[in-house]
């Protein structure tokens, strides 16, 4: 894999240390665990059987800790994306992206507001730093796309962009006002919370939340007086769990808060669906186990 010491379940301590330098090497700083995994197929139980913690692995190879969710230069993710177009001979969907790229996704899709902006962001990036000619095969291309990369939404400028993230105003999601959450998930974290609160109407009893992969373990109910052991991935979208490249076999279900992964070869359930569910039946009983928001101005009648 990309020339670094592949993944084994008999991964000497030796070995471990090799692949995190050759990777620093590669990135010219210290990788951070997704990257490892990403790049090495190192895996956070490789690094504590060995070590203990990756900030232990890092020291015992000289490299600084890097901090967690760190920024990356614009510059450094446009000459990545260039690099990976031109290896494609096309604009990258989001997965190739990810298979190829020293990154994640997301740095960029942050940046544009989502995937299918990022072509034009680049383009805009490449015309305001004067570097349109030094790329114009690359920009050819963005504009071959329909919309010329657009798609026709509207793409800030940079410093438009950086307004917008001195804003700190908070995002919410879909108004639920169901089990104790106003607003649906923005993020995985999100969907940890509202799984949660979620779990006994869904059938299931949580065991352990754990930051390792799959993300919980927990009983479903299987009929009276029978429960199943299952291991559930967390995801916000479920077709993240092929971006993030997880084993589809040491899991049984992903939850996430929209399904767009019609092909998986897992059972997904899909809590933005099952929130609407719930709460009709809720609706037709006049349940009164999950409080509801009264979004209606008028008085409710007494009985």
């Amino acid at each position: 894999m990309h020339g670094y010491v592949s993944w084994s379940e008999n991964m000497t301590r030796q070995e471990v240390r090799a692949a995190i330098l050759a990777l620093a090497e590669k990135l010219k700083q210290a990788p951070t665990i997704p990257e490892l995994m990403k790049h090495a197929g190192i895996d956070r139980p490789e690094i504590r059987k060995h070590f203990g913690n990756y900030k232990q692995a890092l020291e015992e190879c000289n490299l600084d800790v890097p901090e967690r969710g760190r920024k990356i230069e614009l510059g450094r993710l446009f000459a990545d994306w260039v690099e990976v177009v031109r290896a494609l001979k096309k604009i990258p969907t989001v997965f190739e992206y990810e298979r190829r790229s020293k990154y994640s996704s997301r740095p960029l899709t942050r940046c544009a507001g989502s995937w299918n902006m990022v072509a034009e962001r680049m383009k805009l990036y490449a015309e305001e730093h004067g570097l349109d000619g030094d790329f114009r095969d690359v920009l050819e291309l963005v504009e071959l796309q329909p919309g010329g990369g657009r798609g026709g939404a509207t793409v800030l400028s940079t410093e438009e962009v950086t307004a917008r993230q001195k804003d700190d105003r908070p995002t919410y999601g879909a108004l639920i006002g169901a089990w104790g959450h106003v607003y649906g998930p923005t993020n995985e974290g999100g969907v940890i919370a509202l799984f949660g609160a979620m779990a006994a109407s869904l059938g299931f009893l949580i065991l352990k939340v754990q930051t390792e992969f799959p993300d919980c373990e927990a009983v479903r109910v299987a009929g009276k007086d029978r429960n199943r052991p299952v291991k559930i991935e967390f995801e916000y979208e479920s077709r993240n769990f092929l971006r993030h490249m997880h084993d589809p076999t040491k899991c049984d279900i992903i939850v996430c808060w929209e399904h767009n992964w019609p092909e998986c070869p897992l059972e997904v359930i899909e809590l933005k669906k099952a929130v609407s569910n719930q709460r009709s039946a809720f609706s037709a009983s006049k349940s009164k186990t999950s409080p509801l928001i009264n979004t209606d101005d008028t008085d409710p009648k007494e009985e």
